[in-house]
């Protein structure tokens, strides 16, 4: 019988406060300006002090949370370790703050190569580059005019300065945290070389954006590599975790509520994906712009701040298709890519 998804823990700990979900670890949360307004963080005790897992943004309410995380729940230990599961700012922003505590930091080479490469990319229109991807992916007039007028969002805006050195971890790696022998199993697809966290003690995960409990992880293509098939990425690395589910795995996960059921979840994702692709191609009988496909995809209309997002979701199902001989391509006078099912 599949077991569905279960949620021991329907409360998020308070802002300053923290849950303890096993034994020498505790539950934390950070608030984020955006429509998904927080990211959850983890501390383990390791007797002398706290590895803590992903950091939240760099803002000055965050580093106040933190310091009162760590004169409150963390009980005045130091902060020796910081594992931070892939380079976006939510996991990344202030791991270079602790690292100026003493901190060493644990991570992906893509993750750290990445997050040094975009702290140094800081622009205040967007580049060439930029424009010319967004006219590829169909982005609305209107909207396109804005933004190409405005200072882009930019990594250094929301991340600490890093100094020079981490610590790597790759897939079959194992690391002690905690108390517990962890084993590093690498996901993809929603940020390269993805690091999640499997006790081989009891029964925990930490997953961070890699698998979620109600909402799936944006998977997007970016003008860095407008060629990419992160969908396909995604599919391999979900297709490949699920066969280390358990149903009674705590999912310990970047967003939302730690679930169990991890079997039933990871069955959700993947078909959640193939569905969205089947409705994709059907919606592609005649050409569309990737921003045109917003429907079909998400089954419901996009807006506001959830323009930017949607957009490079939906031109990564199009290259998906396109890579996978389901669609192909030309190119419309404005610049726009139009796909069409075959």
């Amino acid at each position: 019988m599949t077991v569905g998804i279960r949620y021991p823990f329907d409360t998020p700990p308070a802002e300053g406060g923290a849950i303890e979900l096993a034994e020498g670890v505790l539950w934390l949360r950070l608030p984020l300006p955006m429509a998904l307004d927080h990211v959850n963080v983890y501390a383990l005790d390791d007797g002398d002090g706290w590895t803590v897992v992903d950091t939240g943004f760099s803002t000055g309410k965050t580093r106040a949370i933190w310091e009162a995380l760590l004169a409150g729940p963390l009980k005045g230990k130091p902060v020796r370790r910081v594992l931070v599961t892939h380079h976006h700012p939510d996991h990344m922003g202030l791991a270079g703050w602790f690292q100026e505590r003493g901190a060493e930091l644990v991570t992906t080479r893509t993750a750290w190569l990445f997050s040094r490469m975009l702290l140094l990319d800081a622009q205040e229109r967007p580049t060439e580059a930029q424009l010319t991807y967004w006219r590829h992916c169909g982005m609305a007039p209107e909207i396109f005019e804005e933004r190409a007028k405005e200072r882009p969002f930019n990594f250094a805006d929301c991340v600490w300065p890093m100094p020079l050195g981490f610590t790597r971890i790759r897939q079959d790696d194992t690391i002690r945290i905690g108390g517990r022998v962890w084993d590093v199993h690498i996901g993809n697809g929603h940020a390269p070389e993805h690091a999640t966290l499997w006790s081989r003690d009891d029964n925990l995960v930490l997953s961070g954006d890699q698998i979620l409990s109600t909402i799936s992880s944006n998977i997007g293509v970016y003008a860095t590599e407008p060629e990419a098939d992160p969908v396909g990425d995604w599919l391999e690395a979900c297709e490949r975790l699920a066969g280390l589910a358990r149903p009674d795995h705590l999912v310990l996960g970047g967003h939302k509520l730690p679930f169990t059921g991890l079997p039933f979840r990871m069955a959700q994702l993947i078909e959640n994906h193939h569905s969205a692709l089947d409705r994709l191609h059907a919606h592609l009988a005649e050409p569309k712009a990737a921003g045109d496909c917003f429907v079909p995809l998400f089954r419901r209309r996009i807006e506001g701040g959830q323009y930017g997002l949607a957009l490079v979701e939906a031109m990564a199902h199009c290259l998906h298709l396109w890579h996978e001989g389901r669609a192909t391509r030309v190119l419309r006078a404005d610049g726009a890519w139009l796909w069409q099912a075959v």
